[in-house]
C-alpha cells in the first residue's frame, strides 16, 4: 500500500518550466521531510527525481480526469506551480490536500498573480507568502552520469528549434551560424525533438555537417543535458536548451524574439549567457517567427558568441545585449 504524500507539487509542462520550477521545488523538498510528488511529464523525471521527488506522469491541465492517482490524494500540502487557475488550482483540489498553496484564483486565497515577473521568481514569491524561502539564484542542477552523446564534448550545440513557430529564428539564417563557427574551427551538433528532426538535418546539410552531426530526435532528456553539460557553447532560442544551459553552466547565447528576457532570460548578471532581443514584444503562439526575433541578425549572433567565455574564463563582465 503507498505511503500517504507528504507534498504535492504540480509542474505539468515542459523542460524550461520545470528548470524555472527548480528553486521553489528545491525551497519545498527542504521544507516538507518524507514523500514528495510532482506531477509532471514523465520524461522530465531524470531532472525531478535528484530534487527529492517521485513523478506523476502527467501533461498540462486541460481534460484531466479527476481521478488522479489515488496515492497523490491527501496529501498535507498541495503546491500549484503550474499557472494561475482555475483549471490547475482544480487539479490540486480534486486530491483533497490538506493545505493548498497557489496563487488568488476564483476564491482560493493566496498572492496576487502578476503579469510583469519572472518566471523563476514568480514561484519564489508564492513561496515566501507562506513563510518558504526559495533563492531565486538557486537554478544548478548536477549533470546526469548518462554518457554524452558522441563529438558533444567542447562542441557548439545549436538547437535551432522551440514550442512555437513565434520562437524560431529562419533555418538559413542558423545555417549561416553554423557555417561560421566551423571556420572557426569549432565542431558543430545540431539538436531538437523528433518533430524538428528534418528541420534539423536541413540545416546541418546547408551548413556542410553530417547527418551524424545532427543528434535531433535522438536524445533522451538525459542525454540531451549530458550533452549541453560537456559542450563548450549552446546557442539557441527561448526553449527548455537554454534552461539547461543555465541549470549547467554552460555558456550560451539565446534569442529572444516575442517574449522579454526580462521574464524568461537567464540571471542578467551571468557573462557565460548572453541574451539577444530587439526589445519588443509579440504573441508567443504565432505560427510565424515573431518580427522581434527576425531583427536579430546573423552578425549579431556571431558577435554575442564572440563575447563568450573561452576555455572555462571567467573574467567576463555581464553584456546584456539588445538590437535593433
Amino acid at each position: 500500500m503507498a505511503v500517504t504524500p507528504d507534498l504535492v507539487v504540480l509542474r505539468a509542462l515542459g523542460l524550461g518550466d520545470l528548470l524555472t520550477g527548480v528553486p521553489a521545488l528545491r525551497a519545498l523538498a527542504r521544507e516538507v521531510p518524507g514523500r514528495r510528488l510532482l506531477l509532471t511529464p514523465q520524461a522530465l523525471a531524470p531532472i525531478a527525481e535528484p530534487l527529492g521527488y517521485e513523478v506523476l506522469d502527467l501533461h498540462g491541465v486541460r481534460n484531466v480526469p479527476h481521478a488522479l492517482p489515488a496515492e497523490a490524494a491527501g496529501t498535507a500540502l498541495a503546491v500549484n506551480l503550474h499557472g494561475r487557475g482555475p483549471e490547475s488550482h482544480a487539479v490540486l483540489a480534486d486530491l483533497h490536500p490538506r493545505r493548498l498553496l497557489a496563487f488568488a484564483c476564483d476564491g482560493h486565497d493566496g498572492p496576487a498573480w502578476e503579469e510583469d515577473e519572472h518566471e523563476v521568481a514568480r514561484w519564489c514569491r508564492l513561496l515566501a507568502s507562506a513563510g518558504i524561502d526559495a533563492d531565486p539564484v538557486d537554478l544548478a542542477i548536477e549533470a546526469p552520469a548518462t554518457e554524452p552523446p558522441p563529438g558533444t564534448r567542447g562542441a557548439t550545440i545549436v538547437h535551432p528549434g522551440a514550442a512555437s513557430q513565434a520562437r524560431c529564428w529562419p533555418a538559413e539564417r542558423w545555417a549561416r551560424v553554423i557555417a561560421a563557427e566551423r571556420s572557426a574551427g569549432r565542431r558543430v551538433v545540431v539538436t531538437g525533438g523528433a518533430d524538428e528532426r528534418v528541420r534539423a538535418r536541413w540545416i546541418a546539410a546547408t551548413s556542410g555537417l553530417g547527418d551524424a552531426d545532427v543528434l535531433a530526435g535522438r536524445t533522451s532528456v538525459s542525454e540531451l543535458a549530458a550533452a549541453i553539460a560537456v559542450a563548450g557553447r549552446v546557442v539557441c532560442g527561448d526553449t527548455g536548451v537554454a534552461h539547461l544551459a543555465t541549470a549547467l553552466g554552460t555558456p550560451s547565447v539565446v534569442l529572444f524574439g516575442p517574449t522579454s528576457p526580462a521574464h524568461w532570460g537567464p540571471p542578467a548578471d551571468r557573462a557565460i549567457h548572453q541574451v539577444l532581443w530587439a526589445g519588443r514584444t509579440g504573441d508567443p503562439h504565432a505560427n510565424r517567427p515573431d518580427p522581434g526575433l527576425l531583427a536579430i541578425g546573423e552578425d549579431d549572433v556571431l558577435q554575442a558568441l564572440g563575447r563568450l567565455p573561452v576555455d572555462g574564463a571567467s573574467d567576463f563582465r555581464p553584456i546584456p545585449t539588445h538590437v535593433g
